[in-house]
């Protein structure tokens, strides 16, 4: 991860001396428009840049990146116009200004110094689309290439103002916590495995001085994660749980997060196809999620008591593998009959739940990429939120503010009584296609502890972008949702 150098300035746009300056347009119905911020290069064009922008085909769209000479009209070189798209009443939004300065970013590829007047429209937004969009991940590549822009300077009223030097700050940790969490998703799996994203995984932690324990396959058995251990059972190389603890000043209340860490999955002996199994090198997202959330919550020192459990497991067939119709006893002693072994992540999962909640936290979010139900109900960008029901809408709600889209869903009563097992507890799917995302939703709500405030973020789809970049979101992991586990901590901080 290699973030540019930002810095805020309150020089006059005219007599910036980089090498590329970045203003926003605006789609509307009577053509191209100028954002706000751009007062100054208008004026340095007697009025003509809104002309000019529009005869080199500029609208404004969303993602759309127009490049023209300055000219010698004022001291940068290179005038870069990034669209906005249809802007409301209110101007533009959070989320339109963040996807334009990532589109702008990834457009700066090989350039040296930028600077960008998007921050006279929302200083926080323009940092974070920036430090997203000029993200590459390159060190497996013999060429890498031109390296991502070198220095941002943001255009504001005053650059000693606490105000924004605090946004900025904010806004560049945050950026960086979902940059950390690509690394991990992006990183392939013979190089990512349990134990050594269980020793990354401490290594962040410890660096920002982080609580740090780690489980190895012994310290599970002796301990009874059946859950766990049956689903990496089938791999030469043994599962492990990670668990780190932020303690803030004056906490008031205790969080719990867990994230879903298979390193790789197969569906192991319920193997999936082979078409697009590269793509489960992604299935640790939600624990690469976590582990970047609670980096950033060390940073900005959240005064929350927050702690991490993070199940890390490979799923593979073997001759050692869990079968379909083994009943494993979770930690906790619940037991569960297996009837499919892709089903792998909520196996995982109830028993970090079950070891978080003994901590009794006033909240629990739980993220992974759990079912491909997801993506049928919801897509590719929208994550699906589940769980105690005001919570549940809390953490949309808060989401879709800081344009992650998700969106809340139900957990049907009808559905526990699909899952009554035969043998066991309950099993682990239904015997239908039927809601599978809602009915994995509700065989984890067996597991929460009665009184604790949940939530689950499916990201099945939103984890991993399998097509071309857009906005500030490359190809590859996507660090979805670290921006909403920061935003629902903050609010927790704030409002409890």
């Amino acid at each position: 991860m290699t973030t540019p150098k930002l810095t805020l300035t309150d020089t006059a746009v005219t007599k910036l001396a980089v090498d590329a300056l970045i203003v926003g347009t605006v789609q509307d119905g009577d053509g191209l428009q100028l954002a706000p911020g751009t007062e100054q290069v208008a004026a340095a064009f007697d009025g003509d840049l809104r002309q000019v922008l529009t005869s080199l085909g500029a609208t404004g769209k969303g993602d759309e990146v127009v490049k023209l000479p300055a000219g010698g009209k004022f001291r940068a070189s290179v005038l870069v116009a990034t669209g906005l798209g249809k802007v409301g009443t209110d101007g533009p939004t959070g989320e339109q200004v963040r996807r334009a300065s990532g589109a702008a970013a990834r457009a700066l590829t090989g350039v040296e110094r930028a600077a960008t007047t998007l921050s006279a429209v929302d200083l926080s937004a323009a940092v974070q689309g920036t430090v997203l969009g000029a993200y590459a991940f390159t060190g497996y590549k013999s060429n890498s290439g031109d390296a991502p822009v070198s220095e941002v300077e943001f255009v504001v009223d005053d650059a000693k103002a606490d105000a924004n030097v605090h946004a900025l700050k904010g806004a560049t940790a945050i950026g960086e916590a979902v940059n950390t969490a690509r690394d991990l998703i992006n990183t392939p799996p013979n190089d990512l495995y349990p134990a050594s994203f269980a020793e990354r995984a401490s290594e962040l932690g410890r660096s920002v001085g982080l609580e740090v324990e780690v489980l190895d396959d012994a310290a599970l058995r002796k301990q009874g994660f059946g859950g766990i251990l049956g689903v990496g059972s089938g791999s030469s190389r043994p599962p492990r749980l990670v668990r780190l603890r932020h303690k803030g000043p004056k906490a008031a209340k205790k969080v719990a997060l867990v994230g879903k860490g298979i390193t790789f999955d197969t569906g192991g002996i319920s193997i999936k196809p082979g078409p697009g199994m590269e793509e489960m090198t992604s299935d640790m997202s939600g624990a690469a999620s976590v582990v970047a959330t609670m980096v950033l919550a060390a940073r900005l020192n959240y005064p929350l008591d927050i702690t991490a459990t993070v199940p890390m497991a490979e799923n593979m067939p073997s001759g050692t593998a869990y079968r379909p119709g083994d009943v494993l006893t979770m930690y906790g002693g619940k037991t569960v009959e297996v009837l499919n072994t892709d089903a792998e992540g909520r196996l995982v999962l109830v028993d970090a739940i079950t070891r978080a909640c003994e901590d009794e936290p006033d909240y629990l979010i739980e993220t992974s990429t759990l079912t491909g139900a997801q993506v049928v109900a919801l897509g590719k960008r929208t994550p699906g939120v589940m769980g105690s029901d005001e919570f549940r809408d809390r953490v949309a709600r808060l989401s879709q503010a800081v344009g992650e889209g998700g969106w809340p869903m139900p957990l049907p009563e009808e559905l526990r009584s699909d899952l009554d097992s035969k043998l066991a507890d309950l099993a682990n799917i239904t015997g239908h296609r039927w809601g599978g995302m809602l009915a994995a939703g509700v065989f984890l709500r067996e597991f929460v502890a009665d009184g604790v405030e949940w939530a689950h973020i499916d990201i099945a789809g939103p984890a991993y972008n399998s097509s071309g970049p857009w906005g500030y979101t490359p190809k590859g992991g996507t660090g979805v949702p670290v921006r909403t586990l920061a935003a629902v901590l903050a609010d927790i901080a704030d409002h409890g």
